[in-house]
């Protein structure tokens, strides 16, 4: 899969409101066949910065992602809303879903 890592810088006077502006591309982007998941998580030690966790089943996925009309529209509308241009780590990994922490295993019948 490729997993994907995003920060996101919002202007303050947006941010609050950064998962609505947000969610065309986020419902569109989740509804793409080849999308694992697609997920915000907003900072606590900063309210205007918000990371996007993503993968996407291959290269063919990601790429169809990134060609998709809905990608496009996001191109032009999210980054009036932004301070700077997002940060990524972008990686291929050989798995499909998430693994155990097995670290903070939790007991069966807990």
């Amino acid at each position: 899969m490729i997993f994907i890592t995003a920060k996101f810088r919002v202007k303050p006077e947006h941010a609050d409101r950064w998962p609505e502006i947000a969610r065309s591309f986020t419902e569109a982007t989740r509804a793409e066949p080849g999308c694992l998941w697609f997920d915000w998580s907003r900072s606590v030690e900063d309210p205007a910065e918000y990371v996007l966790v993503e993968a996407f089943r291959d290269g063919e996925a990601g790429a169809a992602h990134v060609n998709s009309a809905h990608f496009q529209t996001a191109q032009r509308e999210l980054p009036p809303h932004l301070v700077e241009t997002p940060r990524v780590i972008n990686t291929t990994l050989d798995q499909d879903d998430w693994s155990e922490l097995g670290e903070m295993a939790v007991p069966e019948g807990s």
